[in-house]
């Protein structure tokens, strides 16, 4: 097996998270003649529950701020509790006063999913948490409330990038993070393949992150690490704006190099089409809309026959770190040809990047990291495309799957793209615990989409922005080298980071 860790850092991070879960959990198929396209054995672990019985837990490590699990519990209905809850008094023979917080009651969905009832359409008026649409069980390590912060405390903020380094750095001298958390589900794997991050970006999560990341690389080396890196993309304060814009600055520099894969997230976009509709103000709708982006591009690392998605993701130089996120919902029926690449083969197929027919894709209907500025003009290093739930013409003219190390050699001869397309008929289902109405072209609870990973030079744009930012804000003893390694990241992005007159003087 190929299996894939994964870490959430955040209140925004589980909320896209729990709809990632939500929709792993709904490809099983319990029918033995019936067996789903996608390996579960990828993103979920085999256990026993308190009573003896198999158990089959997402292996996730889930961090969040006090008061901000809701009604979600350390142990569950596999893993209760069996020691006595009632510890006693010990030494002190005082009297006790006990005092608890009120406590959060059950949702309506969660109490008719643990009866086995029909659940209540949800609203954005009633989820209050990410846990409120959480359809799984986690095993008991799974959860770590941090308690040294608040969830939206005014008197300590969790909003500044040095906060949450500061804070890793606390715990790990406590605790050995890695030791306590990560290793217990990395010694479960056969071979682990990739460690998967959700994380915010703009806030005191990004400094968290960008040490944890630290330590994952001294600790597992070469292993592929995925972030989706989340910025709030509803409007604030100046004020909060520039702050905001500082914290990205700083995570792109410090937590880029260290990835495989570096996706920045504007959740939510402000530019979407008229046939999508969601809710800006509620953290489940907007995560929502970014989930069917995110999780259909990862498909192909979950499908039974997968290929070549890390080498994909490495184009044909393995400096291109930072991908664009984009994804379109194409209507069952919509003419696909002016969408799709000339694909024949029913999983994958690298395409050539001479063949006029297999160019990259530069137009999106929601573009979530760069909001859809300035994608025309802009260089293509690298797309991965994912299809899927489009059925595909496999008429006469099939042809056979290419060389990936070929199509490398050719995209360097031609200075032309690297394309790597896939194509799963798994369409993308609408749970009933997202929002039903955010698709308009959603047909029995299902759509085809259309997501791909980009490497342009547009990051180069939204670098030099960070670059300018940093040379007016950052103080002065971190101003220098933040704005150097920023612009050495840049650089690799331009256009004519590699020009012709390189050639002509040799």
């Amino acid at each position: 097996m190929h299996e894939i860790l994964t870490l959430q850092l955040g209140q925004r991070a589980n909320y896209l998270a729990s709809h990632f879960w939500n929709l792993q959990e709904s490809y099983f198929t319990y029918n033995q003649e019936d067996e789903s396209p996608v390996d579960h054995d990828v993103h979920f672990r085999p256990g026993i529950g308190a009573d003896g019985a198999e158990t089959f837990t997402p292996r996730t490590i889930i961090y969040d701020l006090k008061g901000a699990f809701g009604t979600l519990r350390k142990y569950n209905a596999l893993y209760e509790l069996t020691e006595d809850a009632n510890l006693g008094q010990g030494l002190w023979d005082g009297k006790e006063v006990i005092q608890q917080q009120t406590p959060i009651l059950q949702s309506d969905y969660q109490r008719n999913l643990e009866a086995g009832l029909p659940a209540p359409q949800l609203t954005a008026e009633t989820v209050r948490y990410w846990s409120d649409y959480n359809r799984l069980f986690y095993h008991p390590r799974s959860i770590v409330q941090l308690n040294d912060y608040e969830l939206n405390s005014r008197i300590m903020p969790f909003e500044d990038w040095n906060v949450g380094e500061d804070l890793f750095g606390d715990l790990d001298k406590e605790h050995d993070l890695l030791d306590r958390d990560v290793r217990p589900f990395a010694e479960e794997c056969d071979q682990l393949r990739a460690i998967q991050l959700f994380t915010g970006s703009d806030d005191a999560w990004g400094g968290f992150s960008a040490r944890y990341i630290d330590r994952l690389r001294d600790e597992f080396g070469k292993k592929s690490i995925w972030v989706w890196a989340i910025e709030g993309g509803s409007k604030v304060s100046r004020q909060t704006q520039l702050k905001r814009d500082t914290n990205k600055a700083r995570s792109i520099y410090n937590i880029s190099p260290q990835s495989s894969l570096y996706t920045p997230i504007i959740d939510p976009p402000s530019r979407v089409p008229s046939t999508v509709h969601f809710n800006p103000q509620s953290e489940w709708h907007t995560s929502a809309l970014v989930s069917s982006a995110m999780e259909s591009v990862t498909l192909p690392t979950r499908l039974r026959q997968f290929h070549d998605f890390e080498s994909s993701l490495a184009g044909d130089d393995g400096t291109h770190k930072i991908f664009e996120l984009q994804s379109s919902v194409i209507p069952d029926n919509e003419n696909h040809e002016k969408h799709l690449p000339a694909l024949k083969e029913p999983l994958t197929r690298t395409q050539s990047a001479e063949q006029e027919a297999s160019k990259p894709q530069t137009e999106f209907e929601v573009d979530f990291t760069y909001d859809g500025h300035g994608s025309g003009n802009s260089h293509i290093f690298n797309q991965l495309q994912v299809w899927r739930g489009v059925q595909l013409d496999r008429g006469d003219g099939s042809v056979p799957p290419e060389d990936l190390g070929l199509a490398r050699k050719q995209r360097y001869y031609n200075s032309a793209p690297m394309l790597q397309s896939f194509h799963a008929p798994l369409p993308f289902p609408i749970l009933d615990s997202y929002p039903s109405t955010i698709f308009s072209s959603a047909q029995q609870n299902k759509v085809n989409v259309l997501a791909a990973l980009t490497a342009s030079s547009r990051t180069a744009e939204r670098i030099k922005m960070m670059e300018t930012v940093a040379g007016r804000i950052i103080g002065v003893d971190e101003r220098e080298t933040l704005v150097n390694g920023l612009g050495e990241i840049r650089e690799s992005y331009e256009t004519g980071w590699m020009s012709d007159s390189d050639f002509d003087d040799e």
